[in-house]
């Protein structure tokens, strides 16, 4: 009995030192880390999450022990007094091995859940830790509730203190930073601005853009400065903080002797920061001060971001020019004309998901009875594998002509795409050698989607060779095969962009519906079997962006 009181008290004490922690902060990510971390260790548990009422769905807002593929798995459920029988819900606390589930109510009404996963020990949750848990959620819940109407209210607030700020921005101020285009100048009139205000001896303003933070103009050491900054996620600070509330969320900043942050934001989001130190008069900053360094720092944050863009404009309208330069040079590499033959018909397409691409197609006449088909793609989009693009091409054009046996000239390819590759990239290739009066056919394939040789109705798919190019070394030879062609045979040879072109519900093309596709089509001439798969592509596709390469031909025997 005397065990039983004790461990009673102990409970009694720990739930009002509980209280009064999360009691004492709107922050709430600060509470709910408490919750979590409390019935965590009460429980003697290594995971665990809470999920709060968002829009009338439950979404997690804060975990321990847990992935980020585990969280996102969690399901989309309903507030309601159903919400932890739901199916979805226990398949996701089995498969994240979490054991026991309680709802956090305030005045009758759902506000969230809490999910915890097995004890240190095995055992299981009793009906006293239940109760206990309930009670822990139960105290929760109103400082909960109370932080998620705060930031409601504060939402409200930061957009009434826009407009505010709008209806009494300083006139000459605005047309000032208008003026500036460098980024010195403009943290130049802001820190003048915010001196000569409020006297501060020491000071910061710092920038942030894709996780890069540059300090534009300060008195404190930026070294130390930028560490602290770095290691405390500055970028989160999303609203103004005083001395006091440094101390407490951000002490490292505070021990730099930093009085006052505030944000400088576009759309919501944190661009930069105004740091403060302590007023030469010693007085505290007011709501009223913090107003106008807001107004002021959204007026320099927008000129700043103004002038980037700017910049970023200029720059990309320079790299676009390129581009469109390499698009052209690219073009160029391509068979301009297709050659004539006297047994075969051939029709060729390529076009780019970029302006630049890494397919490749390539028609070579060798003498008046033979000629050289290739089709290749490389791996990744875009001007470095257009690069590649182009060296395939360059060896092909030479090493098709030194009279060597297509299997062996193959590994002689892949050695040197092999020795000309440094970042992992690889090109899928197919080639064949055609000889135009005997209709005899010898092609090796590395690594490329089977061309379709469509012969009485039936598909072949030619798939004799070996590993695609660039990987390694050739250490096993490629093999080849020799095929004689008939009359009203048609050859497919396409990339991927092809057979995976989506449609806008992701939905891919596929091989058999190409594979249907050209066996339709097969009594057209080149031409029209080239567009008539086009066109079935394209009416897939809907309107859906071009999500790869696409390059296709179409060889026919008359």
């Amino acid at each position: 009995m005397r065990d039983d009181n004790l461990k009673l008290k102990r409970n009694l004490t720990a739930l009002v030192d509980f209280s009064r922690i999360i009691n004492s902060s709107i922050d709430l990510q600060f509470i709910l880390n408490n919750v979590l971390l409390t019935c965590l260790g009460k429980f003697l548990s290594t995971k665990g999450l809470i999920a709060l009422n968002e829009n009338g769905k439950i979404a997690v807002k804060n975990s321990k022990g847990l992935s980020n593929s585990t969280i996102d798995r969690f399901p989309v459920l309903k507030t309601n007094e159903n919400c932890l029988n739901d199916e979805r819900l226990k398949s996701f606390m089995d498969s994240a091995k979490l054991k026991v589930a309680e709802k956090i109510s305030s005045s009758d009404e759902c506000i969230g859940m809490v999910c915890l996963g097995e004890k240190l020990n095995k055992s299981e949750y009793t009906e006293s830790d239940r109760d206990f848990l309930i009670t822990i959620l139960n105290i929760s819940a109103t400082a909960i509730q109370n932080s998620i109407r705060i930031n409601e209210l504060q939402g409200v607030n930061r957009e009434l203190d826009s407009r505010i700020q709008r209806l009494n921005a300083l006139f000459e101020l605005s047309k000032e930073f208008g003026l500036f285009s460098e980024s010195a100048k403009v943290a130049k009139l802001l820190v003048f601005s915010i001196i000569g205000q409020f006297m501060v001896s020491k000071f910061a303003v710092v920038t942030m853009q894709n996780d890069e933070i540059q300090v534009l103009d300060s008195k404190f050491d930026n070294d130390v400065l930028l560490e602290n900054l770095k290691s405390c996620d500055s970028s989160q600070i999303r609203n103004s903080m005083n001395q006091t509330e440094l101390e407490t969320n951000y002490p490292s900043l505070y021990k730099l002797g930093i009085n006052l942050a505030v944000p400088m934001q576009i759309q919501g989001k944190t661009k930069g920061l105004i740091l403060l130190g302590e007023r030469i008069n010693k007085q505290p900053y007011s709501s009223s001060d913090i107003e106008f360094i807001y107004s002021v720092g959204s007026l320099a944050i927008i000129s700043l971001e103004n002038n980037r863009l700017f910049i970023e404009e200029l720059e990309k309208r320079k790299m676009e020019e390129e581009l469109d330069l390499a698009r052209e040079i690219q073009q160029n590499l391509l068979p301009q004309k297709i050659p004539g033959f006297e047994n075969f018909e051939i029709a060729a397409i390529n076009m780019s998901s970029k302006q630049v691409g890494g397919d490749y197609y390539d028609v070579i006449a060798l003498d008046e009875n033979r000629f050289c088909v290739a089709i290749a793609d490389v791996s990744g989009k875009g001007a470095p594998a257009s690069l590649l693009m182009a060296n395939i091409q360059a060896f092909l054009q030479v090493i098709c002509r030194q009279e060597m046996h297509i299997a062996e000239s193959t590994g002689l390819i892949n050695d040197l795409i092999f020795a000309n590759t440094s970042d992992g990239r690889f090109i899928t290739f197919f080639w064949c050698l055609i000889k135009n009066k005997e209709k005899k056919l010898t092609y090796v394939n590395a690594g490329h989607n089977p061309p379709l040789l469509i012969r009485n109705g039936k598909i072949t798919k030619l798939q004799k060779g070996g590993v695609i190019l660039g990987v390694i070394e050739t250490m096993v030879p490629y093999l080849s095969e020799e095929l004689v062609l008939q009359k009203d045979d048609v050859l497919v040879l396409f990339t991927d962009g092809i057979s995976e072109a989506m449609n806008k519900k992701g939905e891919e093309f596929s091989d058999e519906k190409l594979e249907k596709t050209a066996l339709k089509l097969a009594g057209e001439s080149a031409d029209n079997i080239l567009n008539g798969i086009k066109n079935e592509v394209r009416n897939f596709a809907a309107g859906a962006p071009q999500s790869d390469d696409i390059t296709m031909l179409v060889i026919k025997v008359k």
